[in-house]
């Protein structure tokens, strides 16, 4: 099911996934909420197969799903993808987290 917006995608986040998809033929990118981490929850990003209650969220033709029971924590956040001396990789700029750990991949609410 899409969705309006309730996830945004920035630019370099959309053209890392768009690039990413290629090599993952036939699955979508997926960002959920699991238990756990140094905050009390974790996000988990991978590619996956999309299921019939995901939520699928696109921008520039890279699609983001998620399950509604992480969308309760994602909903506002976006999707971004950081690159930098030390490494690349995806985070969330949620603002529905009240406190986050220092590595970034854990919060709490």
């Amino acid at each position: 099911m899409y969705m309006e917006q309730a996830i945004q995608i920035s630019d370099s986040a959309a053209a890392r996934i768009s690039h990413l998809s290629t090599l993952e033929a036939g699955k979508a990118f997926r960002v959920s909420v699991d238990g756990g981490g140094c905050s009390g929850f974790q996000y988990k990003f991978d590619f996956s197969d999309i299921s019939g209650d995901d939520i699928i969220f696109e921008k520039n033709g890279a699609k983001v799903v998620t399950d509604p029971t992480s969308l309760e924590y994602l909903n506002g956040s976006m999707v971004d993808y950081i690159e930098q001396l030390d490494g690349a990789y995806f985070a969330m700029k949620n603002p529905n987290a009240k406190s986050s750990c220092g590595c970034g991949s854990s919060f709490a609410v």
